[in-house]
């Protein structure tokens, strides 16, 4: 037979393997969330995670592969494209704003020591800069698509919208009303709607 067939074997080796991905990133998300990205080293990574420092280099070839792997799955648990999605679908201008501020409050809460672990690891090696910046033009290029989207609802250019939408999505913002203050992703949610409709498209007339 010429045919190729993949065996139970390969299928369980392919399961394992990635099992031990999860495994490594688990445990450098850990470590870069208490000790920092640069202090954390991959052999401290395979002591975390119960690996040798060749399993870890087997499955991530550098630092900066473990931390867009941690990055891509908190996208998936935060469900950040399929929500912006949705969000683009909501007929009323004015609702879209507020689920535009649900989508960067549900991508926040969903595990903000990424968040924190991206901001930090901005003063490393080139290569992980960049990295971390197409990233971040990423989440970007969502708000502003987001934004764009009700363009003729603005009172502003929007441009200008698009930029005081990311300037309310810095982390700082959601981490020093939330982290910090106590507030719940459900009130920092409602603040960020009802200002952003307020900066956005103006204030709503008294009746």
């Amino acid at each position: 037979m010429s045919e190729s067939v993949k065996s139970p074997g390969s299928t369980y080796r392919q399961v394992q393997a990635e099992a031990t991905r999860v495994r490594i990133a688990d445990a450098a998300q850990l470590l870069f969330a208490r000790d920092g990205y640069g202090a954390t080293s991959m052999e401290g990574i395979a002591k975390e995670a119960g690996v040798g420092t060749r399993t870890v280099y087997a499955a991530f070839a550098a630092k900066r592969e473990i931390l867009s792997a941690i990055c891509e799955r908190w996208l998936e648990r935060a469900r950040a494209r399929e929500l912006a999605r949705e969000v683009l679908e909501v007929a009323d201008p004015t609702e879209r704003i507020r689920q535009s501020a649900g989508w960067l409050t549900t991508l926040y809460s969903t595990d903000f020591d990424v968040v924190r672990i991206l901001d930090s690891a901005l003063d490393e090696d080139q290569a992980t800069r960049d990295l971390l910046h197409a990233k971040l033009r990423g989440r970007n290029r969502v708000m502003d698509r987001l934004i764009a989207s009700v363009e003729s609802q603005l009172s502003v250019p929007v441009d200008e919208a698009q930029s005081i939408f990311r300037a309310y999505a810095a982390a700082g913002v959601y981490g020093e009303l939330v982290v910090h203050t106590g507030w719940s992703p459900a009130r920092f949610k409602e603040w960020l709607a009802d200002t952003l409709i307020f900066q956005l498209t103006g204030p709503t007339p008294s009746p």
